[in-house]
């Protein structure tokens, strides 16, 4: 994500409001006698930035998700869109199921079934009170940022059995704000939606498991007014079918996702000829034609540059990791650019640099995503430093200049210090040091090791969880293994002391 913080709202650290009990909501007696021990499935992922994003239980395999939205009418209407969806999500249990959760904000659930199987909605029980049959119900906490749909199949699931879940759900969409008040999920627009939802604003448009530890692949069906267009992740699975001033977009992402890093961005789009990759990837760009002339001139010149960064990131890091590459650009904005999976969302242009990093992200953030939310530096931090090797092969700052600059900008007593990076507490997730420090951790950590162990490092990092998650913990353990190096020390300085490290990585 292209989104730095300069203040942060409320000190340096969030209060997280927890409601007691809401947790365990409606919780089953304990069943008695012989046979399987069916449970509760957790209601979060079990990361302490957001307790109530993701859910436990289960595994999320794919999600087929048919949406159809009407944009909000011309001003001075209020800014709402009407949204209608099905969302039919296969999974499989990992744990005998007494019930289980989805994430769902602000949007009504009004059918549900499990196998085919309809459960009733029902008024949420109190705690330890059984509910009859099959059955479902919804809290929905804004203070406390609890956002939850409750699905008590009947009959009960067995671990690992699969399943197939069908949502059908309805809302007025506004532009709602993540827990720093910053624009994301389904981001109202007067001509559409820019959809981004970094880190847990997917819930806001479907129901889903909103964690990245639960990554799955996709398919869209995104219905809309007669010329605007739907863009989602991955390829268009078949053309746009128009019937009775509704137009339907079919998109396809087979490569295992992330919830947060998935989009169906509507808008004025011009759905531009595809092109490839010098490696055979195609690259698929979607640009508002509503863009002023000079934002245009940007966005151009910079999309031009897509095949060259593709090049040149898959010298370092190796293979592009997905079957497509490309932009949304948007002529309204959310204030940042996000690294949705294939097709990173740009607000009002995309400039040069803002590519490079958001196509860096492909590998650093999409392909390998954070196990928890507090190690974003392993997002934000490769993908400024991904920049800094861009700008070196074409002739501008090299990253050790960059790395100088950088580290002499903050004098040694500048509060800009006290973010721990490795840890920075959910409103610290996007301030300027979680990107700037992280890519001055990983240039202090190449000289460290030599570049040889680096970028072997890079690879094997990547090799390793590919469409999986890895923590800070994780990469240290790689790049010891590939330098035969106790880097405890070298971890500690950078991503968790409250102070400026030492000079030793500056060079002349």
């Amino acid at each position: 994500m292209n989104r730095l913080r300069t203040r942060m709202l409320g000190g340096a650290t969030a209060a997280l409001v927890v409601i007691a009990g809401l947790g365990t909501i409606g919780a089953a007696a304990a069943p008695k006698g012989p046979g399987p021990r069916y449970t509760a499935g957790a209601d979060g992922a079990g990361d302490p930035y957001f307790p109530y994003s993701g859910n436990g239980g289960y595994d999320a395999q794919h999600y087929d998700l048919a949406v159809t939205y009407t944009p909000p009418a011309a001003a001075p209407a209020p800014l709402e869109g009407e949204l209608a969806g099905i969302a039919t999500i296969d999974l499989v249990a990992t744990q005998d199921l007494d019930r289980f959760n989805l994430d769902l904000r602000d949007m009504d659930v009004t059918a549900l079934s499990v196998d085919g199987k309809a459960a009733a909605e029902v008024a949420v029980p109190a705690a330890g009170v059984e509910v009859d049959g099959a059955a479902y119900w919804q809290v929905q906490d804004d203070d406390a940022r609890i956002w939850e749909l409750t699905v008590q199949p009947r009959p009960k699931i067995k671990a690992g059995q699969h399943v197939q879940v069908v949502v059908e759900y309805e809302g007025t969409t506004t532009q709602p704000e993540d827990i720093e008040g910053a624009l994301y999920g389904w981001v109202t627009m007067r001509d559409g939606a820019m959809v981004v939802s970094e880190p847990e604003g997917s819930m806001t448009w479907y129901p889903v498991s909103d964690h990245q530890t639960d990554k799955a692949t996709y398919s869209f069906e995104i219905t809309v007014p007669e010329g605007k267009v739907a863009v989602a992740n991955g390829t268009q699975s078949k053309p746009a079918e128009t019937a009775d001033g509704w137009t339907t977009w079919f998109w396809n992402a087979p490569d295992a996702q992330a919830s947060y890093l998935t989009t169906a961005s509507v808008g004025d789009f011009v759905i531009r000829p595809t092109y490839w990759s010098t490696s055979g990837v195609p690259i698929i760009d979607a640009v508002d034609a509503n863009l002023t002339p000079a934002r245009l001139a940007t966005t151009n010149a910079s999309l031009a540059r897509q095949v060259e960064m593709i090049d040149f990131f898959e010298s370092r890091f190796g293979p592009y990791p997905f079957g497509s590459a490309g932009a949304i650009v948007d002529d309204d904005t959310v204030f940042y650019a996000l690294e949705t999976q294939t097709r990173p969302v740009y607000s009002r242009q995309a400039s040069e640099g803002t590519v490079a990093h958001e196509i860096a992200h492909q590998w650093f953030g999409d392909a390998v995503s954070p196990e928890g939310w507090k190690d974003i530096w392993l997002n934000e931090g490769w993908a400024t430093y991904a920049t800094w090797l861009w700008n070196e092969q074409e002739g501008d700052a090299t990253a050790q200049e960059s790395y100088n600059e950088w580290y002499a900008e903050e004098p040694a007593d500048s509060d800009y210090w006290e973010l721990q990076i490795g840890d920075p507490q959910p409103l610290g997730l996007f301030l300027g040091p979680v990107y700037d420090r992280g890519a001055g951790t990983l240039h202090a950590l190449r000289l460290e090791v030599g570049d040889d162990a680096f970028f072997e490092g890079a690879q094997l990092w990547l090799d390793r969880y590919d469409d999986s998650t890895g923590s800070a913990e994780d990469f240290q353990a790689v790049y010891e293994e590939v330098s035969g190096q106790d880097l405890d020390e070298f971890f500690q300085t950078w991503l968790y002391d409250q102070e400026k490290p030492p000079a030793t990585w500056t060079l002349p």
